[in-house]
This record gives structure tokens, sequence and C-alpha cells, in this order.
């Protein structure tokens, strides 16, 4: 391999072995012998200094010289082995070096791509649960806005409720006024039986059949009205019983609440959690139908309830309406109340 640079001494020993051939040392024949190594100016440089020095030298000088030149140029063939033989080591080292390095960088660029592609791949798979996550968060907010509705449609039942049982009372007031004015009516018609005797015959027949109607319509009421006692009992037990389901879901959602806030931490156990809360949120769902349907049921039961018990009333008036007006005339009517209490006593005694 060619030689970046040539030496003075190279240079001498080649010019000295073209004059022992008999060759004239030419730039060209020098760089010949030299192995096409140098520059032709440094070479010729050489030459010209060279050529200075033996026309300026004379008799055991030259001879000196030759010995010394000599010296110098074997001195010189070492040290440049001796530096190729370093750079070659040093060579051959720095090329398994820079093998190493390559293999080196070419593993790390390939970890580094896969590296790249994990992490690429975990951006888009924790992108993904955040959407999941905030699509089951806005669900469990719908949720909890249905849940808090049909609170306040039970709230509002009671209400009902409690407004018809202040309807009842003051049905039961006007009952007693109605009583009351039974009570003056009955002194009035005190003074009026002599005239009314030949209608109340006519009209007791009459109303000994209403009144026998009227106990049989109240026997199916409070039939219907126990039955619906009772269905109003189970169906508040069940609305109880979906109550505690509200509340453990609730207490589901707020653990779920809470192993959000943890999702930094504990991100391995996401997945597991959002399972959960899409179970919790299926039985929420499952639990709010049910309340739904628990509550149409009980609007039914509780008009059914108001109806039976509005119909119980009107017949309990009109039955002791009907006693009172039997009492009245009763105690002027000896032969006639024999008559009445016989047609009337099978009537009392019925079921």
């Amino acid at each position: 391999m060619a030689r970046a640079g040539i030496y003075r001494t190279e240079v001498a020993r080649a010019r000295n072995n073209l004059l022992a051939m008999g060759r004239r040392p030419s730039i060209d024949a020098i760089r010949i012998e030299l192995g096409n190594t140098g520059s032709k100016t440094t070479i010729q440089r050489y030459l010209k200094e060279i050529e200075e020095e033996e026309n300026g030298n004379h008799g055991p000088k030259v001879a000196a010289s030759d010995a010394i030149l000599e010296l110098t140029t074997r001195l010189a063939e070492q040290l440049h082995q001796e530096a190729d033989q370093q750079i070659s080591v040093y060579t051959e080292k720095h090329k398994a070096e820079i093998a190493d390095l390559n293999n080196l960088i070419s593993s790390l660029r390939n970890e580094a791509a896969s590296f790249r592609g994990q992490t690429e791949q975990l951006a888009l798979d924790l992108a993904a649960e955040k959407a999941a996550h905030m699509e089951t968060q806005n669900k469990l907010q719908d949720e909890r806005l249905s849940v808090a509705q049909l609170g306040q449609r039970i709230q509002d039942i009671e209400a009902l409720r409690a407004k018809e049982e202040e309807h009842r009372l003051s049905l039961e007031e006007k009952h007693r006024h109605a009583r009351e004015a039974l009570e003056h009516f009955r002194d009035a018609a005190k003074e009026q039986r002599e005239q009314d005797h030949r209608q109340f015959e006519q009209q007791i027949q009459f109303l000994k059949g209403e009144l026998r109607t009227a106990q049989n319509t109240l026997n199916t009421k409070q039939q219907e009205l126990i039955v619906s006692h009772e269905n109003n009992a189970r169906l508040s037990s069940e609305l109880k019983h979906s109550r505690s389901e509200f509340y453990r879901v609730e207490d589901e959602i707020r653990l779920l609440a809470t192993a959000k806030e943890q999702l930094s931490v504990a991100e391995l156990k996401n997945q597991q959690l959002l399972s959960q809360m899409n179970k919790a949120t299926d039985r929420e769902v499952e639990l709010i139908n049910e309340n739904k349907i628990n509550a149409g049921k009980l609007l039914d039961v509780t008009a059914v309830s108001q109806r039976l018990e509005a119909e119980l009333m009107a017949a309990n008036a009109v039955t002791a309406t009907q006693e009172q007006i039997l009492q009245l005339l009763s105690p002027h009517h000896n032969s006639q109340k024999e008559t009445i209490d016989n047609s009337v006593s099978p009537l009392d005694s019925k079921p």
C-alpha cells in the first residue's frame, strides 16, 4: 500500500541504487524505485538537496557522508517498519473496535425501535383505556341522574300519599259533621214522623234492599282492600330491597371512583376495575328498571287503594245514615218495630 509521504533517506537510497545499476536517477525513476510513492515535487526537492551536498563535499568527507547516510537510512527503515507494524496493529484494533461499535449501535437502534414501537402501542392502549374510562364515567353520571330522578319520583309519590291521607281525614271530619246534622234531622223528624210514616214503610223496604246490596258491595270492597294492602306491603318490601341494592351500588361506585384516583399508580389494575364497574353499571341498570316497574306498580296499587277507600267510606256513610233513620223511627212505632226488626235481623246477621 502506497504511503502518504516519503523521507529524504529513502530518496537517497533509491538514487544510489539507480547509480549502482548504471541508470540515471531521474524523478520518475526514483519514484518507480520507491514503489510509486511520494510526490514529484518532494522527490525533486530532496534530489536537489542531495546533489548540492555532494557538490559541496570533497575527498574523505564523501565517504563519511555515505556511511552516515547508510546508517541513517537503515535506522529510518527500521523506524518505518516498526511504525508500520504499530500502525497495522492499531488499525486492526481500531477496525475491530469500529465493527464492535457498529454492531452495538445496530443492536441499540433495533432495541430503540422496539422500545419506540412498544411505547407507541402503550400510548395507544392508554388512550383507548382513557376514552373507555371517560365513556364509562359519562354513563355512570347519566345513571346517577336517572337514580336521582327516580328518588324524586318516589318522594313525590310519598307526598301524594300524605295528601291523600289528609283528604281521608277531611272526609272523616265531614262524616262527623254529617252525623251531627243527622242528629238535628232526627229532632226534626220526630215532629214529622206521623206524616212520614206511610212513606217510611214504603222506603224501608227499598232501603232494606239497598242496604243488603251495600253490605254485599262493602264485603267485596273489603276483600279487595285487603288484597291491595297485601300487594302494597309486598311492593314496599321490594322497594326497600331495591333501595338497599341501590345503596350497595353507590358504595361500589365510590370504590370505582377511588380506583380511578389510583390509576396513575396501579395502571395494571385498571382493566379489572373497569370490568367491575361495568358489572356494577349493568346491575344498577337492572335495579333502576326494577325500581321503575315497582314505582309503576306502587302507583297502580295506591290508586286502587284510594278508590276502594273512597267507596268504603261512601258505603259506610250510607249504612250509618240508614241505621240512624231506623233508630229515629223505632221508639214511636212499637207495632211496626217488631215487623221491621224481624225483617232487618236476618240482614244484620249476614257476614
